[in-house]
């Protein structure tokens, strides 16, 4: 029989205690268990492995610099799952941005200056159209519109980011798509 006692697993405070006190090790450990939770949390996200690698590396260098200031309000898998969410958002809107300025080159390539095509005229007319439409529309709605259309976040990621229900998600998305409709074909019809 194995006499040796097992010692508990420190918990996530006596780690952060023990980085808080010159031992990298807390930190270490904090990184080893929660390394693979807050990969996958990431990886629903921003959709990409390479992607949620960079949302990873930069969330555990946010939690390394802020963990002396974690005030411990919450526990820390809720301030560390906040951290994800914000830079996975923010990952999101960076790829976009990059996504949206490689498309421009694209159409600039495909349309010069010097030659204007219908179907480049009435693609910018849309563009300009849609988005007046979402601006008209109430925050919330926006906010669900903008996540699931050009994020492609599903209910329930956008439920966890929220902290909203699925259901009311659903809602939200669906009366700011009737909307939009709305205000497109008015738009186009004048």
């Amino acid at each position: 029989m194995d006499t040796v006692k097992r010692m508990s697993p420190k918990s996530d405070q006596e780690l952060i205690e023990e980085f808080r006190n010159g031992k990298i090790e807390g930190f270490n450990e904090l990184v080893r268990r929660y390394q693979e939770k807050t990969y996958w949390l990431a990886r629903r996200l921003v959709n990409t492995h390479d992607d949620a690698d960079d949302v990873v590396q930069d969330v555990f260098v946010r939690v390394y610099e802020g963990l002396k200031r974690f005030r411990g309000d919450s526990e820390f898998s809720t301030w560390l799952y906040r951290i994800v969410t914000n830079v996975s958002l923010n990952a999101i809107r960076t790829r976009r941005l990059k996504d949206f300025i490689r498309y421009d080159q694209l159409m600039d390539n495909l349309f010069p200056d010097e030659v204007t095509t219908d179907a480049y005229i009435l693609h910018e007319e849309y563009q300009t159209i849609l988005g007046k439409a979402i601006d008209k529309l109430p925050a919330k709605q926006k906010l669900v519109f903008i996540m699931r259309y050009y994020d492609e976040l599903s209910y329930e990621e956008i439920g966890r980011i929220l902290n909203k229900s699925v259901g009311g998600l659903k809602a939200n998305y669906f009366h700011a798509l009737q909307k939009i409709k709305s205000y497109v074909q008015r738009e186009i019809n004048s």
